[in-house]
């Protein structure tokens, strides 16, 4: 890995509850947990700044990065969880996952429409179904994001997942036919076709233009016989 991987520094936490985490945070740091596969649940310390700087990087939550455990061993992980205060949106917790660079891990991935599509320029419109997609690789292959060339869709077009250029290494879960964008008509448009054509037949049941129902006919014409 590269050496200039984030890293953020942690102390041991023996205490927990929530007056621990309280005194924790008004001490300038925040109560974490790192955890995996072959790592029980480990309680720490982390300063909020190091993670936000993390979560604001150019990958964000898929950043791989090294926690270094005061008077313990560096973990290599990647953020799993966070929680921001609801009102004053600090950083008030977060999960670490530890990660094996010989092991896949499961992320989602920004999905980005390159170009203008063939069917927008007749006034269709690009419909986006996923904004990420869910993909599966080796921690130093995650993609930054996954571009995909629409300029060929015509009105009434899609693309699926299986039309994706993807990375060496890089598999989408998602179902081969899955629609991730598509190119449909206005709303408009749409709405007007599913009303019936001028000159259609008339729906089962219903009368001709200008004349009675044929029950009220025999009705009337009974009247009429009665008054003879």
């Amino acid at each position: 890995m590269s050496a200039a991987m984030h890293t953020v520094a942690a102390n041991p936490r023996t205490e927990t509850g929530k007056g621990a985490a309280r005194r924790l945070r008004n001490s300038g740091k925040i109560p974490a947990v790192a955890y995996g596969k072959g790592l029980p649940a480990t309680t720490l310390a982390v300063a909020p700044k190091d993670v936000v700087t993390v979560l604001k990087s150019e990958r964000g939550q898929n950043t791989v990065l090294q926690v270094k455990v005061e008077g313990g061993k560096e973990l290599l992980v990647m953020i799993k969880h966070y929680t921001y205060h609801p009102v004053s949106r600090s950083l008030e917790h977060v999960d670490f996952v530890e990660v094996q660079l010989d092991q896949p891990v499961d992320v989602d991935v920004p999905l980005i429409a390159q170009g203008k599509a063939a069917g927008v320029t007749v006034g269709g419109l690009l419909r986006q179904v996923f904004r990420t997609v869910p993909v599966r690789c080796l921690p130093d292959r995650i993609p930054l994001r996954i571009d995909t060339d629409v300029t060929h869709l015509e009105l009434g077009h899609a693309l699926a997942t299986k039309d994706l250029k993807l990375p060496e290494g890089v598999e989408v879960r998602l179902p081969a036919e899955q629609t991730l964008l598509a190119v449909v008509a206005p709303e408009k448009d749409r709405s007007e076709e599913a009303t019936a054509a001028p000159g259609a037949a008339p729906a089962a049941g219903a009368a001709p233009a200008g004349k009675a129902p044929a029950a009220a006919d025999k009705k009337d014409a009974g009247k009429d016989a009665k008054k003879k």
